[in-house]
């Protein structure tokens, strides 16, 4: 008997002195927890800032020539001469190709010579039909002779006029595979001539943005053959049918091109600007988190200021913001009578905060505030309501924060702010 009371004498005095020795190391825990600071995450910030935007629609087009044409043969033949090298600028009118046309001159130089001698027979006609020695209807037949001989000349001479080329207009011309004495077929294509200067950039447009369209309006092309170049120019024509299967309407643009750069067929990113020029609140789009409540930001500012009122707090939310504090202000009054009916102190109130130190930095925190976003551009959105030019903006890092949370600044690397981003060739 003895021997079962000493050892659970043992196991009483073990149990006491591990028990000791773990709620010493529990102590030792809480006071390491309370001598360490208080955690910061680390985030980046943005001040917001107000731009002037011009409102812009992102489309994507293709660019055309104002005026151009395949250069062809109407008649078939040889070609006698080559004036032109392919690749060169040529002014209007200026000569391109000629074929042969000898049998045609020698044909124009016979009608000629029939046109003159029915000029000659009109002529001796006339005396003899005034003296009355033909009469009126000879006379007639003489004149719808002359005249159906010039006819013919003029039509040899259209014939031999379409044995030569011409450029309708000033341009450049393109690559030709023609050479002299080649045959070429009527309609065989001979070499293109295009008008660079300007040119004309095609795009659609939903008809929902119709009514923001205007003639004039400016138009910014940037073409991936020159990185960083913008071509401007100004909105020319607009179809006035809709696309019935796209209900899409085609947009013409002019675009200065002085330096021919530019070429039909490339593909352009063009930006038309509609509407007037507005001043946005702007921030970087990585600063908004959205919700199920709204678009949200975080502000940092200093410790006291994170509970002041949000003027852009949803309703739906203050709404139960308040019921959740008539309901946590019930249960602490019905837990206070169970208390009291019990004979029981009621629990403490929570300690009061301590007094903060005017004479000690103050301490950034993260203070949670909701916005209203307008339009975007590039990395930029405009905010319309719920911040003011000059406040501090977390930019990243804000899934880690909440209403309060202490913060770090650290702007080393800071997200694109760019109204027109380009992507970098890796």
């Amino acid at each position: 008997m003895k021997r079962w009371l000493t050892l659970i004498g043992v196991v009483v005095v073990l149990i006491l002195i591990i028990g000791g020795i773990k709620a010493m190391q529990v102590k030792k825990t809480i006071e390491g927890y309370a001598a360490m600071p208080e955690p910061q995450s680390a985030v980046s910030t943005a001040k917001a800032e107000l731009q002037d935007w011009s409102t812009e629609l992102p489309v994507v087009g293709s660019l055309r020539a104002v005026r151009g044409v395949d250069l062809s043969t109407e008649l078939a033949g040889l070609v006698q001469n080559v004036s032109f090298r392919s690749g060169e600028d040529v002014r209007e009118g200026a000569p391109l190709l000629q074929l042969v046309a000898d049998a045609d001159n020698a044909r124009l130089r016979s009608l000629q010579a029939n046109a003159e001698l029915a000029e000659l027979n009109v002529k001796r006609d006339k005396l003899q039909f005034e003296a009355e020695a033909i009469s009126r209807a000879g006379f007639e037949n003489s004149v719808a002779t002359a005249k159906a001989a010039k006819a013919a000349v003029d039509e040899q001479r259209a014939t031999i006029a379409k044995m030569a080329i011409r450029a309708p207009f000033a341009g450049r011309l393109g690559i030709s595979t023609v050479n002299r004495g080649q045959y070429l077929a009527a309609g065989a294509n001979v070499v293109t001539l295009q008008q660079l200067d300007p040119i004309y950039a095609d795009f659609n447009l939903p008809q929902q943005q119709l009514a923001q369209l205007k003639m004039g309006e400016t138009v910014k092309a940037t073409i991936d053959s020159f990185p960083g170049t913008v071509f401007e120019g100004t909105i020319s024509a607009i179809d006035p049918i809709v696309d019935t299967d796209t209900r899409n309407v085609r947009v013409q643009a002019t675009i200065a091109n002085p330096g021919q750069r530019l070429l039909p067929g490339m593909f352009a990113d063009l930006r038309v600007s509609v509407g007037k020029s507005q001043q946005y609140l702007t921030l970087p789009q990585t600063a908004v988190t959205f919700n199920p409540y709204g678009e949200t930001v975080f502000v940092v500012v200093k410790r006291g200021e994170e509970n002041a009122p949000d003027p852009n707090l949803p309703a739906v939310l203050a709404k139960n913001q308040a019921l959740d504090k008539v309901d946590a202000d019930q249960r602490a009054a019905d837990a206070a009578k169970a208390a009291a009916a019990k004979g029981e102190k009621a629990a403490a109130a929570p300690a009061a905060a301590a007094p903060v130190d005017p004479n000690a930095p103050p301490v950034p925190v993260a203070r949670q505030v909701f916005v209203v976003t307008g339009p975007k551009r590039g990395d930029q959105v405009a905010i319309l309501s719920g911040l003011k030019a000059g406040d501090e903006v977390v930019t990243t890092g804000q899934v880690k924060l909440r209403n309060g949370s202490r913060v770090s600044i650290n702007n080393a690397v800071v997200p694109s702010f760019d109204a027109n981003p380009q992507p970098k060739d890796q």
